[in-house]
């Protein structure tokens, strides 16, 4: 081996970050390293960031930190998903009161239009009560039931009284001028069909 080209190898002490020492043999009397068997992740089993020269600050002072960057957006994105859901939930309700309001003016409509109808009806019952043919045919429906009440009463009396006789006998009186006048209608009819034929 050629002389005078290998520097000293003497005995050194070791200084770790963590303030652990221990002595060794090197070609320098003293060592400064970052880890060491007390503390280094594979012996501790727990994991520890070692900032050489502070680079891990100034990269966080020259970036930001990242989870206050994501802890922003999320934040973002939460607040605008809630606006969104509190826009188209106003957007609904006024959907609801639009058809509410809708759906209550029909039915004003419907019930003005009924009571319209109503009136029209209660006043064409009031003309057809005024006519004639609605006092005729009042008076014959009155002597109907007159008479009706009258037989009623004679079938469980086993007696007539005067008036219930008299109503009785228009009663029939009525029921052969109604015969009459079907049969003469019925014949009246038949003369125009044998006509008809005819032709």
């Amino acid at each position: 081996m050629k002389k005078g080209i290998h520097p000293d190898y003497v005995e050194a002490t070791v200084h770790c970050s963590c303030g652990n020492s221990f002595t060794t043999r090197a070609t320098k009397t003293e060592l400064h390293v970052e880890l060491c068997n007390e503390c280094h992740p594979f012996y501790t089993g727990q994991q520890k960031f070692v900032d050489t020269g502070g680079r891990v600050q100034r990269f966080a002072d020259k970036f930001g930190s990242a989870a206050e960057g994501v802890a922003e957006r999320e934040a973002k994105r939460k607040a605008e998903k809630l606006a969104a859901a509190q826009a188209a939930e106003a957007k609904a309700r006024e959907e609801r009161e639009r058809k509410a309001a809708a759906k209550a003016e029909k039915a004003a409509k419907f019930a003005e239009k009924a009571a319209r109808k109503a009136g029209k009806d209660v006043e064409k019952n009031a003309d057809a009560s005024d006519s004639p043919e609605f006092a005729e045919n009042s008076d014959a429906t009155s002597d109907v039931t007159a008479a009706d009440v009258a037989a009623d009463v004679a079938d469980e009396n086993g007696t007539v009284t005067g008036d219930a006789e008299v109503a009785v006998d228009a009663a029939a009186t009525d029921d052969a001028e109604a015969a009459a006048v079907d049969d003469k209608a019925e014949v009246v009819t038949e003369a125009a069909t044998e006509e008809t034929a005819a032709e």
